[in-house]
């Protein structure tokens, strides 16, 4: 796999703090019966560049290997996620969306839950999505859809054809690309001058606080901070206007960008720089430290698992998540620690997880046959989850996290 100890963006040298060792492709859910000795695996490990405190994988993993027609992850699956974005969609229409004849793209839109709003309302709209399958359904919604992966010569085609863009827009697909000179010279050759390129991804701060390290996996390239994404800003012509932070999938930020010069930095901004400089989250010792949280996380729930196998109980997973991955491969899960792992993606369903190869399962087989414990893997949506499964809890059943530590709910 490529190695480097160059970082991504400013060429500065990266200092890596965290081996999560050989690890799987997150969501390549192998059929039982598959040849595993072709499974693919590569070292996961995390650094910090010591240039522009950007935080990012020390190995690239081909995105084609990652990003394809089976490609199983559905942004609309949980009814969360859905008011999550179409409540970003009707704050851009009524913000930045209300020039005459606006145009929007976003990057990865997946199965178009967001750009679903923004087309009954009317608005040009383009989603451009390489994974092939997802694509299909947001084209099915009567999305407009590119089938590619966007970069600096898409966006001149875009531009060319639908003319320059108010808004591009990215939810949990710009950490997943490691090519950001591209990206971001395609965003300017796309973007109006008084346009925005507005993102989300999972907060470095969230993740360093939490110890939620199962969000470092093959799929999330970068770890994004106020500061780094500033110096990225700057580094391609563009600015750090705005930030909001988010509570979705276990804490983001979302970021607002504008071509240099074009709009007045918000206080919220300096008040983010401002919170990272007090928590020290561009100082290697703190990233470190991190790391020994994640160690001692490791050990407290494979203890706690090998307990309760010993004691004869019954433990099932609950969410096949891709940051599943780096748990069971880091922790060394198998199936006799957890019997299966439920998921409502149906194209999980009957395969087994990547690298540890736990059997998924549907709910209705956890409903069926109550487990005394579930692992929690979708520990971001456990709210919305447990309320779903309280005839679990009325059955006894108790569930199991490792976000913030190890404990039993």
């Amino acid at each position: 796999m490529p190695s480097t100890s160059q970082c991504r963006i400013c060429g500065d040298q990266v200092n890596e703090f965290f081996d999560f060792g050989r690890q799987p492709l997150s969501d390549a859910f192998p059929a039982p019966d598959a040849d595993h000795s072709s499974e693919f695996f590569f070292r996961l490990a995390v650094g910090l560049c010591s240039g522009c405190t950007m935080v990012q994988l020390m190995e690239e993993v081909p995105r084609d290997r990652m990003f394809h027609e089976e490609y199983p992850y559905v942004s609309s699956g949980s009814s969360f996620m859905r008011d999550h974005f179409e409540g970003l969609a009707k704050q851009l229409l009524a913000t930045e969306l209300t020039a005459e004849d606006p145009f929007v793209v976003e990057l990865g839109c997946n199965d178009g839950v967001m750009l679903k709003a923004v087309a009954e309302a009317g608005v040009r709209h383009l989603g451009v999505e390489p994974s092939g399958g997802v694509a299909d359904l947001a084209a099915a919604k009567g999305i407009r859809v590119r089938k590619s992966f966007f970069e600096e010569a898409t966006a001149l085609e875009i531009a060319a054809e639908d003319g320059r863009a108010d808004v591009i827009y990215a939810a949990n697909t710009l950490c997943h690309i490691p090519y950001m000179d591209s990206i971001l010279a395609g965003v300017r050759a796309l973007l109006k001058p008084t346009g925005v390129f507005v993102f989300e991804d999972p907060y470095l701060g969230d993740i360093v606080e939490r110890t939620s390290f199962d969000q470092v996996y093959d799929e999330h390239f970068f770890f994004f901070t106020a500061r780094s994404v500033g110096e990225m800003a700057r580094r391609n012509g563009l600015e750090l206007v705005d930030v909001e932070r988010l509570t979705v999938h276990g804490g983001e930020v979302r970021y607002t960008l504008a071509p240099a010069g074009q709009r007045k930095s918000s206080e919220a901004v300096a008040v983010l720089l401002a919170s990272e400089e007090k928590a020290a989250l561009g100082e290697l010792a703190t990233l470190q430290g991190f790391g020994d949280n994640v160690t001692k996380i490791r050990e407290d729930l494979t203890a706690l698992l090998r307990r309760l196998k010993d004691e004869g109980k019954t433990v099932a997973g609950y969410g096949a998540t891709a940051k599943s991955a780096t748990v069971t491969n880091l922790c060394g899960i198998t199936p006799d620690l957890v019997s299966y792992v439920c998921d409502t993606t149906p194209a999980k369903q009957g395969r087994v997880t990547p690298g540890t190869h736990i059997p998924v399962r549907t709910p209705e087989d956890f409903a069926a046959d109550h487990p005394d414990y579930a692992l929690l893997f979708a520990w971001n949506h456990a709210e919305e989850i447990m309320a779903k499964e309280q005839a679990f809890r009325d059955a006894g059943g108790k569930w199991i996290l490792y976000v913030p530590d190890v404990h039993i709910a």
